[in-house]
């Protein structure tokens, strides 16, 4: 099928979204909370009267789970290109890595800020405000994957070119092409996807969200398998294998919303409404530099990769594609955090707008131990079973193996303070501070990183982008943990008013 003829069919299934969700009043809602309101009530007062770890346990680990399993969708690529492709292949993918995190950032953009929003509504038991929230929020997904699609499509050859592929190998910009045609159609399925999922999980079924999540990347390795080593299909394969996934967690995300606890669809919460956009898209906004410095910082490495990747003995393809691979892995561990704070963010959100203090601490703290628990635990993996995590992405030569084994044991050597830094900047955004939320993304992977990277490679070359890593970590760190103890304290005094 001709390339433009797949973006005129996908515009018509869209369509179609729409129409199907505006098509039945007494069908669909939009949270609108008109029945049993004493039924909510004691729905929503788990959040006052369980134990937070119970609640943890509730929320976090489905979040997590769907945070990773977003990862490995790409993982899965990358694994079944490097066994079926090669070494070219994996760099094509790294090379098409900034578009993801592109889609990725507005969608969490869309999806954090909403979820936000509409726990701190329900705190407040301002139910028709939540209930706009949400119609808001699909609509602005929907609307926001579509452009993504579309510009990218057009522009495509050119944003490759400024992600690094213009002094790569052919036969790496040749797959890196085709990789990403196909896999932009899929942006919109993602938008919509992680928009009706997160409001899945704030509702109280974070469960039913993570099996959406699962059923999809489940179904993207088995046709991975099939259509890369099985139909000999090769990056073009591996790609359709991630679109059809993501149609299948798009699918069991959106037939979930007629089971949304008291609902009863309204037209009005679907239309975009001004206050209630502005109200809940600045608080997604750290979850939007975090996915956002992601791709600045991926486009910036690409390009330093190449550029003093052919000055060294590894010439550019060999740097391009290991970075790929410790990228790739790294964002498992990022994900988990990101769950790790998503999990969190109900209960935060919650009991912040219901002013119960002493709660949101306590969630803090216990969520802030066992990300740095997770954290190590993640560190020492990369340090003890580097070769085992390469030789899955496939086996090259000797120069291509001790280059990915410097990147895992130098880049990725303070990678445990994540489970500090992102669960952070994730407790300022459920706690409706955005401005502190955005400092803490931007400290790690802008204001640090990207000088030190820049700085440590004009005099050490190659070694000097693996060395950014952990300095940009450590720097990071100390500046979010200044307020941090800035925020802990005016909550500190907030309870002892409460407790006099």
């Amino acid at each position: 099928m001709p390339h433009n003829a797949q973006i005129l069919n996908l515009n018509f299934i869209y369509i179609y979204f729409i129409n199907l969700l505006c098509y039945n009043q007494h069908r669909f809602e939009f949270i609108h909370y008109t029945g049993d309101k004493m039924s909510q009530n004691n729905s929503l007062a788990m959040f006052e009267n369980e134990s937070i770890g119970k609640l943890m346990l509730k929320f976090s680990l489905p979040a997590i789970a769907s945070m990773v399993v977003n990862s490995i969708y790409n993982i899965v690529d990358q694994i079944f290109i490097g066994q079926g492709v090669g070494m070219y292949g994996n760099a094509a993918t790294n090379l098409t890595f900034p578009l993801v995190t592109i889609a990725m950032a507005i969608g969490t953009l869309i999806a954090d800020g909403c979820v936000a929003y509409f726990s701190l509504k329900l705190g407040q038991k301002n139910y028709d405000e939540a209930a706009r929230t949400m119609g808001n929020g699909i609509t602005i997904s929907l609307l926001a994957g579509l452009f993504i699609t579309l510009s990218m499509e057009l522009l495509l050859t050119p944003v490759l070119n400024l992600c690094g592929g213009a002094k790569v190998a052919e036969e790496t910009f040749r797959y890196a092409t085709e990789y990403a045609r196909i896999t932009l159609i899929g942006i919109p399925f993602v938008c919509i996807s992680m928009t009706v999922n997160s409001i899945i999980r704030a509702q109280g079924n974070p469960r039913y969200a993570m099996i959406s999540n699962i059923s999809g990347c489940l179904l993207n390795v088995v046709l991975d398998a099939w259509f890369v080593l099985g139909l000999g299909w090769g990056v073009a394969g591996a790609a359709w294998a991630t679109i059809i996934g993501q149609i299948l967690n798009f699918v069991l995300a959106v037939a979930y919303i007629p089971r949304l606890k008291g609902i009863e669809f309204k037209r009005e919460y679907a239309m975009l409404n001004g206050k209630t956009l502005f109200s809940f898209l600045p608080l997604g906004i750290s979850s939007f530099f975090t996915q956002f410095g992601s791709t600045i910082v991926v486009i910036c490495m690409n390009n330093l990769t190449v550029k003093y990747g052919l000055q060294s003995v590894y010439g550019p393809d060999i740097p391009l594609a290991a970075f790929g691979i410790v990228m790739k892995v790294n964002s498992i561990i990022i994900s988990v955090m990101v769950g790790l704070g998503i999990g969190s963010q109900p209960i935060v959100g919650y009991n912040y707008g219901a002013k119960n203090f002493h709660r949101v601490k306590a969630t803090y703290l216990r969520t802030i131990i066992v990300g740095l628990i997770v954290g190590f635990i993640g560190w020492g993996c990369f340090q003890l079973f580097t070769q085992e995590i390469i030789n899955i992405f496939g086996q090259e030569n000797e120069l291509y193996n001790d280059f990915a084994l410097k990147c895992f044991h130098i880049f990725l050597g303070a990678i445990f303070l994540v489970g500090f830094l992102i669960p952070s900047g994730i407790f300022f955004q459920s706690i409706g501070k955005p401005a502190k939320a955005m400092i803490c993304t931007l400290t790690r992977q802008l204001l640090y990183f990207l000088p030190v990277a820049y700085f440590l490679s004009s005099i050490m070359g190659i070694d000097g982008l693996l060395y950014a890593g952990p300095v940009g970590d450590t720097l990071a760190a100390i500046t979010v943990a200044i307020l941090i103890i800035g925020e802990m304290s005016i909550i500190n005094g907030k309870i002892k008013e409460q407790n006099a």
